[in-house]
């Protein structure tokens, strides 16, 4: 997984500054930690109890550092960083001029979702923004769209690359599903989507296989049912196109995904998992209400190499009509190797399907540990097919654990820890669904968002997120972001919600109501909890990396995190790239051997003294 710096940040909060950073899933249990300000030790013992702290003898000009303390020796610091004015950071963009197409609309653009990846390798996050034309459809609409550019930023606004989609790439929510992930374990990410001839890469080449054609496919309804279809690696730092192969699978002939026109054919999904429980592929996916495909990839040594296809055609009858329009990674049965919960089917990680639950289409799925007193992850689920309703099942097998019926087409649900007075999840949906205990037990009926979540203040329970509020049930609003805006329509779902810095609890980005920049909000409260950062949680950082998919869902972690939990398992990981193993873990010019498990993700120490000696030396 990713080698992440300390992700420290401080902000001015009333009269003291508030500071925070990252425990890595890579420190020993007893790592403490001292805080200095203008280089000066403000902590008389280090901190064991959390990572977060408030300065009240801080100014706006203070400057702060982190130093962690092993074996009661105290490490190298952290670079000076400075302080927040605000409880944001401001991300300046650089807005794509208008998109004037076939039926003369000249389109504007506002930032849509965002994901993260560590383009450059030095242990921060780099932002990827999809921008959405004004003019974007639901594949059921027609009409032309705007083309779709995606853009790469630095945390303070340098801007990296630009690549534009081109004309053979329809704009909407089912259309461009963008992986930004570390696919070879290199130490830095690469971005990964569906093309076609006029795409233009982050150098300005055009992405076309061979023998291909620059031609405008798009037919008189706006919709694009011909030509050639690509999937490209992208270099995340330099946005150039590495590979390019054909979509798999080819859209074929249209009404075989389930009308003619154009609108089932391109639904599309896409998610990482550790298919093998070590290294991360990449599934595109094509199809969900009739056939449904999925087609797992390696990207290993620059080469693009297929690992499997799953395809309802092919003796998986019973998996049609199952996906949703959104998914879940998580390793579902416990062997080790992550599963694709595609919605009322899992797919195992060997490309076979794991089970059906015939429940049919829905817009909105959990999986976590909802309930830590029952063995393994569960689903939340809710459905558009009769009966209508949310099911909670197990999420290895499928069994429905318990369900609430509806009158009608149940199009949200949401899950979290919202209440202490009920141990595990709480869960609840839309159309009369009510509020339940992860036991299924009724708490009435409910007026929650069924949107987004957020770990936002001080306790373990998790916050509403929708449009640009976050609010606590039975407490009301605790931010409103103020100048920002939500996208996806009724969805009012932020660019991103996720762990991007500071402490365990997450960050939110927005976009400017004028769309010329983005806001990344952290909290400022000070909690007691001392957790490793969520993004080195295997199934939530996936969730990160699959969160603009479609109908976006909030992440999870594949442990219950709530009021109540047990300490969280350590994360089996090992950091990606090679250079980390080359860095300065020296006192005095001398090198303990005792600390490199720990600078090495827990590796060994023969291991360490027998196989990366040259290194150190």
């Amino acid at each position: 997984m990713e080698n992440l710096d300390r992700g420290v940040i401080a902000v001015r909060s009333g009269n003291s500054n508030y500071i925070g950073w990252r425990l890595l899933g890579t420190d020993p249990a007893d790592i403490s930690f001292n805080i200095y300000r203008d280089s000066v030790k403000i902590t008389s013992t280090p901190i064991t109890g959390s990572t977060n702290y408030s300065d009240t003898g801080g100014t706006l000009s203070s400057t702060y550092r982190i130093a962690p303390v092993i074996n009661g020796i105290e490490r190298k610091a952290t670079e000076p960083i400075g302080v927040w004015s605000t409880p944001y950071l401001t991300v300046p963009l650089q807005v794509p001029a208008g998109v004037t197409t076939p039926d003369g609309y000249t389109c504007t653009y506002s930032p849509n979702d965002c994901s993260v990846g560590d383009v450059d390798g030095d242990g921060q996050y780099e932002i990827i923004v999809k921008w959405d034309p004004d003019n974007s459809k639901d594949n059921s609409v027609s009409g032309y769209t705007g083309n779709v550019y995606l853009d790469a930023y630095k945390l303070d606004g340098t801007f990296l690359w630009r690549i534009d989609l081109g004309i053979n790439i329809r704009a909407g929510a089912h259309y461009t599903q963008f992986m930004v992930y570390d696919l070879d374990s290199d130490g830095r990410a690469e971005v990964a989507c569906k093309t076609a001839p006029y795409t233009v890469d982050g150098q300005g080449n055009y992405v076309l296989m061979p023998g291909d054609v620059l031609a405008d496919y798009r037919n008189s309804s706006g919709y694009i049912l011909d030509g050639p279809e690509y999937l490209t690696i992208f270099d995340g730092l330099t946005g150039a196109a590495l590979a390019t192969t054909y979509y798999v699978p080819p859209r074929g002939t249209v009404s075989s995904w389930g009308d003619s026109y154009g609108n089932r054919v391109d639904r599309f999904l896409a998610c990482v998992a550790y298919l093998d429980g070590q290294r991360p592929s990449l599934v595109m996916c094509r199809g969900y209400y009739t056939r449904a495909v999925l087609a797992a990839w390696d990207w290993r040594d620059g080469q693009l190499t297929q690992r499997w296809v799953f395809d309802t055609n092919n003796g998986y009858s019973s998996y049609m009509g199952q996906g949703n329009h959104n998914l879940s990674v998580a390793d579902v049965d416990g062997d080790g190797f992550d599963e694709i919960v595609y919605g009322s089917c899992t797919i195992d990680h060997n490309g076979k399907g794991l089970y059906s639950t015939g429940l049919g289409h829905g817009d909105a799925l959990h999986v976590s540990d909802m309930d830590p007193d029952r063995p393994g992850l569960e689903v939340w689920q809710c459905h558009e097919s009769s009966p209508y309703g949310a099911t909670f099942r197990d999420a290895g097998t499928g069994e429905v654990i318990f369900r609430y019926t509806a009158s009608e087409d149940t199009g949200r649900a949401c899950a979290g820890d919202i209440r202490a007075d009920y141990r595990g999840y709480e869960v609840w949906a839309s159309t009369g669904v009510p509020l339940a205990t992860c036991t299924g037990i009724n708490l009435g009926s409910h007026s929650n968002p069924i949107n987004f979540m957020v770990w936002w203040d001080g306790d373990l329970l998790r916050e509403f997120l929708n449009s640009n509020v976050i609010s606590k049930y039975g407490v009301g609003t605790l931010l409103t972001a103020t100048g920002c805006s939500a996208n996806n329509g009724t969805k009012s779902t932020p660019c991103l919600s996720a762990d991007l810095f500071g402490d365990w609890r997450e960050e939110v980005i927005w976009r400017t109501t004028d769309n010329s920049s983005l806001r990344i909000y952290t909290t400022t409260a000070v909690t007691s909890y001392r957790f490793y950062t969520l993004m080195h949680d295997p199934q939530y950082r996936l969730a990160i990396a699959w969160q603009n998919v479609a109908y976006n869902q909030p992440p999870h972690p594949g442990f219950y995190l709530g009021d109540g939990m047990a300490s969280p398992p350590l994360p089996d990981i090992m950091l990606a790239g090679a250079d980390w193993l080359y860095g300065d873990f020296t006192e005095d010019g001398v090198v303990n051997l005792d600390d490199l498990p720990f600078v090495c993700g827990h590796l060994a120490s023969e291991r360490l003294r027998s196989d990366h000696r040259v290194g150190f030396e």
